[in-house]
Protein backbone atom coordinates (compact mmCIF):
# COMPACT_ATOMS: atom_id res chain seq x y z
CA UNK A 1 0.00 0.00 0.00
CA UNK A 2 2.95 2.29 0.59
CA UNK A 3 4.78 1.52 -2.64
CA UNK A 4 4.43 2.46 -6.27
CA UNK A 5 5.36 -0.01 -9.02
CA UNK A 6 7.71 0.94 -11.85
CA UNK A 7 7.73 -1.79 -14.47
CA UNK A 8 8.48 -2.51 -18.11
CA UNK A 9 12.26 -2.45 -17.89
CA UNK A 10 14.32 -5.16 -19.53
CA UNK A 11 16.97 -6.83 -17.46
CA UNK A 12 19.58 -9.55 -17.78
CA UNK A 13 20.42 -12.22 -15.23
CA UNK A 14 24.15 -12.87 -15.17
CA UNK A 15 26.61 -14.96 -13.13
CA UNK A 16 28.10 -13.21 -10.14
CA UNK A 17 31.55 -13.94 -11.58
CA UNK A 18 33.01 -15.51 -14.71
CA UNK A 19 36.61 -16.71 -14.40
CA UNK A 20 39.03 -17.78 -17.12
CA UNK A 21 41.20 -20.31 -15.31
CA UNK A 22 44.90 -19.96 -16.13
CA UNK A 23 48.21 -20.80 -14.50
CA UNK A 24 51.60 -19.09 -14.25
CA UNK A 25 53.24 -22.50 -14.49
CA UNK A 26 54.59 -23.85 -17.76
CA UNK A 27 54.03 -27.36 -18.96
CA UNK A 28 51.62 -29.87 -20.42
CA UNK A 29 48.26 -30.89 -19.00
CA UNK A 30 48.34 -34.39 -17.55
CA UNK A 31 44.67 -34.56 -16.51
CA UNK A 32 41.51 -32.49 -16.80
CA UNK A 33 39.39 -33.49 -13.80
CA UNK A 34 36.08 -31.83 -14.78
CA UNK A 35 33.97 -31.36 -17.87
CA UNK A 36 31.55 -28.79 -19.21
CA UNK A 37 28.40 -28.46 -17.10
CA UNK A 38 29.93 -29.90 -13.91
CA UNK A 39 29.10 -28.24 -10.61
CA UNK A 40 32.30 -27.43 -8.75
CA UNK A 41 33.29 -26.26 -5.27
CA UNK A 42 35.95 -23.76 -4.27
CA UNK A 43 39.28 -25.58 -3.93
CA UNK A 44 38.21 -28.54 -6.06
CA UNK A 45 40.85 -29.90 -8.45
CA UNK A 46 40.16 -28.76 -12.02
CA UNK A 47 43.31 -29.98 -13.77
CA UNK A 48 46.85 -31.23 -13.14
CA UNK A 49 50.06 -30.53 -15.04
CA UNK A 50 52.69 -33.16 -15.74
CA UNK A 51 54.88 -33.11 -12.61
CA UNK A 52 57.43 -35.95 -12.72
CA UNK A 53 60.45 -33.73 -12.00
CA UNK A 54 58.67 -31.80 -9.25
CA UNK A 55 57.59 -35.04 -7.50
CA UNK A 56 61.19 -36.32 -7.49
CA UNK A 57 62.37 -32.99 -6.05
CA UNK A 58 59.80 -33.31 -3.25
CA UNK A 59 60.94 -36.86 -2.45
CA UNK A 60 64.58 -35.72 -2.23
CA UNK A 61 63.69 -32.69 -0.08
CA UNK A 62 61.59 -34.82 2.28
CA UNK A 63 64.43 -37.31 2.66
CA UNK A 64 66.87 -34.53 3.53
CA UNK A 65 64.45 -32.92 5.95
CA UNK A 66 64.07 -36.24 7.75
CA UNK A 67 67.80 -36.83 8.17
CA UNK A 68 68.34 -35.98 11.87
CA UNK A 69 71.43 -38.14 12.37
CA UNK A 70 73.76 -35.13 12.06
CA UNK A 71 71.98 -33.32 14.88
CA UNK A 72 71.78 -36.42 17.07
CA UNK A 73 75.48 -37.24 16.68
CA UNK A 74 76.48 -33.67 17.51
CA UNK A 75 74.22 -33.69 20.58
CA UNK A 76 75.93 -36.88 21.78
CA UNK A 77 79.36 -35.34 21.18
CA UNK A 78 78.45 -32.18 23.10
CA UNK A 79 77.16 -34.25 26.02
CA UNK A 80 80.39 -36.31 26.09
CA UNK A 81 82.63 -33.22 25.95
CA UNK A 82 80.62 -31.51 28.70
CA UNK A 83 81.15 -34.49 30.97
CA UNK A 84 84.83 -34.63 30.03
CA UNK A 85 85.24 -30.90 30.69
CA UNK A 86 83.66 -31.36 34.12
CA UNK A 87 86.21 -34.03 35.02
CA UNK A 88 89.12 -31.93 33.70
CA UNK A 89 87.91 -28.84 35.60
CA UNK A 90 87.91 -30.88 38.81
CA UNK A 91 91.43 -32.14 38.17
CA UNK A 92 92.63 -28.63 37.28
CA UNK A 93 91.24 -27.24 40.55
CA UNK A 94 93.30 -29.89 42.34
CA UNK A 95 96.30 -28.83 40.24
CA UNK A 96 96.55 -32.39 38.88
CA UNK A 97 96.72 -31.32 35.20
CA UNK A 98 98.26 -28.36 33.37
CA UNK A 99 96.28 -25.38 32.07
CA UNK A 100 96.62 -26.30 28.39
CA UNK A 101 94.58 -29.48 28.94
CA UNK A 102 91.77 -27.48 30.56
CA UNK A 103 91.98 -24.93 27.73
CA UNK A 104 91.76 -27.72 25.13
CA UNK A 105 88.68 -29.17 26.84
CA UNK A 106 87.00 -25.75 26.86
CA UNK A 107 87.80 -25.22 23.17
CA UNK A 108 86.65 -28.70 22.11
CA UNK A 109 83.30 -28.14 23.83
CA UNK A 110 82.78 -24.74 22.22
CA UNK A 111 83.59 -26.15 18.78
CA UNK A 112 81.20 -29.06 19.32
CA UNK A 113 78.42 -26.68 20.42
CA UNK A 114 79.00 -24.56 17.28
CA UNK A 115 78.83 -27.69 15.10
CA UNK A 116 75.57 -28.68 16.82
CA UNK A 117 74.09 -25.26 16.00
CA UNK A 118 75.26 -25.67 12.40
CA UNK A 119 73.66 -29.13 12.18
CA UNK A 120 70.37 -27.72 13.50
CA UNK A 121 70.54 -24.83 11.02
CA UNK A 122 71.14 -27.28 8.17
CA UNK A 123 68.12 -29.29 9.27
CA UNK A 124 65.94 -26.14 9.29
CA UNK A 125 67.18 -25.26 5.79
CA UNK A 126 66.32 -28.78 4.63
CA UNK A 127 62.82 -28.39 6.07
CA UNK A 128 62.43 -25.04 4.28
CA UNK A 129 63.60 -26.64 1.03
CA UNK A 130 61.00 -29.36 1.57
CA UNK A 131 58.26 -26.74 2.02
CA UNK A 132 59.48 -24.93 -1.12
CA UNK A 133 59.50 -28.14 -3.18
CA UNK A 134 56.01 -29.04 -1.95
CA UNK A 135 54.79 -25.54 -2.85
CA UNK A 136 56.18 -25.85 -6.37
CA UNK A 137 54.49 -29.24 -6.75
CA UNK A 138 51.20 -27.87 -5.40
CA UNK A 139 51.19 -25.18 -8.10
CA UNK A 140 51.07 -27.94 -10.69
CA UNK A 141 47.53 -28.69 -9.51
CA UNK A 142 44.93 -26.12 -10.61
CA UNK A 143 42.09 -25.65 -8.11
CA UNK A 144 38.83 -23.78 -8.48
CA UNK A 145 38.85 -20.26 -6.97
CA UNK A 146 35.03 -20.21 -6.65
CA UNK A 147 31.92 -22.31 -6.24
CA UNK A 148 30.14 -22.56 -9.56
CA UNK A 149 29.80 -24.47 -12.81
CA UNK A 150 32.15 -25.27 -15.68
CA UNK A 151 31.10 -23.20 -18.68
CA UNK A 152 33.70 -24.50 -21.13
CA UNK A 153 36.85 -26.63 -21.17
CA UNK A 154 39.39 -25.12 -23.55
CA UNK A 155 42.38 -27.48 -23.25
CA UNK A 156 42.69 -31.26 -23.06
CA UNK A 157 45.32 -33.62 -21.65
CA UNK A 158 48.56 -33.39 -23.62
CA UNK A 159 48.15 -29.72 -24.57
CA UNK A 160 50.48 -26.94 -23.41
CA UNK A 161 49.10 -24.35 -20.99
CA UNK A 162 51.50 -21.61 -22.08
CA UNK A 163 49.55 -18.35 -22.52
CA UNK A 164 46.24 -20.22 -22.77
CA UNK A 165 43.13 -20.38 -20.58
CA UNK A 166 42.44 -23.91 -19.39
CA UNK A 167 38.71 -23.47 -18.87
CA UNK A 168 35.98 -20.97 -18.05
CA UNK A 169 33.95 -21.28 -14.86
CA UNK A 170 31.04 -19.19 -13.58
CA UNK A 171 29.68 -18.44 -10.12
CA UNK A 172 25.90 -18.79 -10.46
CA UNK A 173 24.92 -18.54 -6.80
CA UNK A 174 24.23 -15.73 -6.24
CA UNK A 175 23.10 -14.28 -9.57
CA UNK A 176 23.30 -10.63 -10.59
CA UNK A 177 20.40 -8.81 -12.22
CA UNK A 178 21.66 -6.02 -14.49
CA UNK A 179 19.15 -3.30 -15.44
CA UNK A 180 19.57 -0.23 -17.65
CA UNK A 181 17.31 2.68 -16.65
CA UNK A 182 16.59 6.11 -18.16
CA UNK A 183 18.18 9.10 -16.48
CA UNK A 184 14.81 10.36 -15.17
CA UNK A 185 14.83 7.38 -12.80
CA UNK A 186 18.08 8.53 -11.21
CA UNK A 187 17.49 9.33 -7.56
CA UNK A 188 14.29 7.27 -7.50
CA UNK A 189 16.13 3.94 -7.44
CA UNK A 190 18.66 3.61 -4.65
CA UNK A 191 20.62 0.88 -2.92
CA UNK A 192 18.06 -1.12 -0.95
CA UNK A 193 15.16 -0.43 -3.34
CA UNK A 194 13.20 -3.63 -3.79
CA UNK A 195 12.41 -5.19 -7.13
CA UNK A 196 10.34 -8.13 -8.33
CA UNK A 197 12.43 -10.09 -10.84
CA UNK A 198 10.80 -12.66 -13.13
CA UNK A 199 13.21 -14.81 -15.19
CA UNK A 200 12.00 -15.24 -18.78
CA UNK A 201 12.40 -18.99 -18.77
CA UNK A 202 9.96 -21.86 -18.49
CA UNK A 203 9.03 -22.26 -14.84
CA UNK A 204 10.69 -18.97 -13.91
CA UNK A 205 9.12 -17.64 -10.73
CA UNK A 206 9.11 -14.07 -9.49
CA UNK A 207 11.74 -13.31 -6.88
CA UNK A 208 11.77 -10.34 -4.53
CA UNK A 209 15.22 -8.85 -4.18
CA UNK A 210 16.98 -5.54 -3.60
CA UNK A 211 19.28 -3.15 -5.43
CA UNK A 212 22.93 -3.57 -4.39
CA UNK A 213 24.66 -1.22 -6.88
CA UNK A 214 23.62 2.06 -8.51
CA UNK A 215 25.99 3.54 -11.09
CA UNK A 216 27.29 6.97 -10.13
CA UNK A 217 27.83 8.01 -13.76
CA UNK A 218 25.12 8.46 -16.39
CA UNK A 219 25.95 7.49 -19.97
CA UNK A 220 25.73 10.73 -21.94
CA UNK A 221 25.15 9.05 -25.30
CA UNK A 222 22.05 7.13 -24.20
CA UNK A 223 20.99 9.10 -21.11
CA UNK A 224 20.88 5.89 -19.11
CA UNK A 225 22.48 4.40 -16.02
CA UNK A 226 22.82 0.91 -14.65
CA UNK A 227 21.68 -0.76 -11.45
CA UNK A 228 22.36 -4.22 -10.12
CA UNK A 229 20.21 -6.44 -7.98
CA UNK A 230 21.22 -9.83 -6.62
CA UNK A 231 19.44 -12.97 -5.46
CA UNK A 232 20.45 -16.36 -4.11
CA UNK A 233 20.26 -19.29 -6.50
CA UNK A 234 20.50 -22.51 -4.47
CA UNK A 235 20.78 -25.63 -6.56
CA UNK A 236 21.52 -23.45 -9.60
CA UNK A 237 17.83 -23.54 -10.52
CA UNK A 238 18.14 -20.41 -12.65
CA UNK A 239 20.88 -20.29 -15.31
CA UNK A 240 22.94 -17.21 -15.94
CA UNK A 241 22.66 -15.32 -19.21
CA UNK A 242 18.87 -15.09 -19.52
CA UNK A 243 16.60 -12.08 -19.84
CA UNK A 244 14.04 -11.08 -17.26
CA UNK A 245 11.29 -8.60 -16.38
CA UNK A 246 11.52 -6.36 -13.35
CA UNK A 247 9.07 -4.27 -11.34
CA UNK A 248 10.63 -1.78 -8.92
CA UNK A 249 8.76 -1.14 -5.69
CA UNK A 250 9.35 2.51 -4.82
CA UNK A 251 8.08 4.37 -1.76
CA UNK A 252 4.99 6.44 -2.75
CA UNK A 253 6.36 9.58 -1.07
CA UNK A 254 9.64 9.28 -2.95
CA UNK A 255 7.76 8.78 -6.23
CA UNK A 256 5.59 11.85 -5.58
CA UNK A 257 8.66 13.98 -4.77
CA UNK A 258 10.29 12.84 -8.00
CA UNK A 259 7.17 13.67 -10.01
CA UNK A 260 6.98 17.14 -8.45
CA UNK A 261 10.62 17.82 -9.23
CA UNK A 262 10.00 16.95 -12.87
Amino acid sequence: AGAAGYSGYDCLIEPNAVVDVTTREEGVIEEVAVQRGDTIRKGQVLARLESTVEKVAVDIARARAGMKSGVESQKARVAYLKAQKGRIDTLFEKKSIPFHEKDKADTDLKLAQAELREARDNLKLAQLEKARAEGILARRTINSPIDGVVVNVLLDAGESVEEHSIMTIAEVDPLNVEVILPDNMYGLIDVGTQGEVTPLIRGGEMRLTSVVVVDKVIDAASNTFGVRLQFENPGHAIPGGIRCDIDFLVDVADAADMADSE
